[in-house]
């Protein structure tokens, strides 16, 4: 018998804050009266993550499923994954590192009664991440908002109808990122505000780097903007060339003024730069076509313990 609901963990050197995860979630279930199952999904973390996970699935054979894959193949994948292997009616998702406190879930179960919605978002009143990660979780949020039209409240804590994943799984490319599918789908959308603690145990698995990364393939796999950019640019810098080059010419005419050396060799290099820039903002798009046409999944299985 499926369960009323599935808990997807994806899981990165998160070997002190399993075992916590586990018996807390548990607990809220237990509580309520719901059926659950706990699907952790191993990122190919570093530390012991799977043997404690090896450990659960023994204790809690019914209510686990550890999943661990042949590389690190970055959040929003390992979320698809578990998202795959998901039975419930509803499913939540939730980080690994106790940030979130898992009793929270009852916030996001008891807005889905209220508002009937397909999807809710619990939201965080104040963050307790560095300030370099606060810096790039805005900075992310905010290019969504602007970028995607996504409401910017979003978050990794979430509670998704089983119809809302059947339609986000028909999508299977090398990058996923699990918000703009949802938000393609469904505009309705509720928000609950919830806990955010700090991080007592080990740092967060986003690098300045990473988060970078994160934000660039966004804008790459799912908007035009770097193509608009090149479109809009180059009509306006061909208007101010050309404005440019009559001016030029009128003055070569009304007073014989030679044309220096100086604003040839900047013309050149300014624009063989913009020419530059362009070709290599093609050049990544065509590799991410060639990604997606390649049809490379989003993740690879190592090892699944059901």
């Amino acid at each position: 018998m499926a369960p009323e609901y599935s808990i997807i963990v994806p899981v990165y050197n998160s070997e002190q804050t399993l075992s916590g995860l586990y018996e807390r979630t548990a607990a809220v279930f237990t509580k309520a009266g719901y059926s659950f199952e706990m699907i952790f999904v191993d990122d190919f973390s570093h530390d012991k993550s799977w043997e404690i996970l090896q450990q659960l699935k023994k204790q809690h054979p019914e209510n686990i499923t550890a999943i661990k894959l042949a590389k690190n193949f970055g959040q929003h994948n390992a979320v698809f994954c578990g998202l795959e292997h998901a039975q419930g009616e509803l499913i939540v998702t939730i980080d690994d590192d106790l940030q979130i406190p898992p009793e929270e879930i009852s916030k996001l179960i008891q807005v889905y009664r209220e508002k009937d919605a397909d999807l809710v978002y619990g939201y965080f009143g104040k963050k307790k991440h560095s300030v370099v990660r606060n810096l790039g979780s805005y900075f992310i949020k905010k290019s969504s908002r602007i970028l995607l039209h996504s409401p910017g409240e979003g978050s990794s804590f979430r509670l998704i109808t089983a119809g809302l994943v059947a339609n986000i799984l028909k999508h299977q490319q090398h990058f996923m990122y699990i918000d703009e599918l949802l938000l393609w789908y469904t505009s309705n959308i509720a928000f609950t505000e919830v806990r955010h603690e700090k991080r007592s145990v080990h740092r967060s698995g986003y690098s300045t780097w990473k988060l970078f990364k994160l934000s660039a393939n966004i804008v790459i796999y799912y908007t035009a903007v770097p193509l608009r950019i090149m479109t809009y640019g180059g009509f306006i810098l061909s208007v101010l060339s050309f404005i440019s080059g009559i001016r030029f010419i009128v003055n070569k005419i009304t007073h014989d003024v030679p044309l220096g050396y100086t604003s040839l060799i900047v013309a050149i290099l300014f624009s063989t730069s913009i020419i530059m820039l362009c070709l290599g903002l093609i050049g990544e798009y065509l590799t991410r076509i060639y990604q997606v046409q390649n049809k490379k999944p989003p993740y690879s299985i190592k090892k699944i313990l059901k």
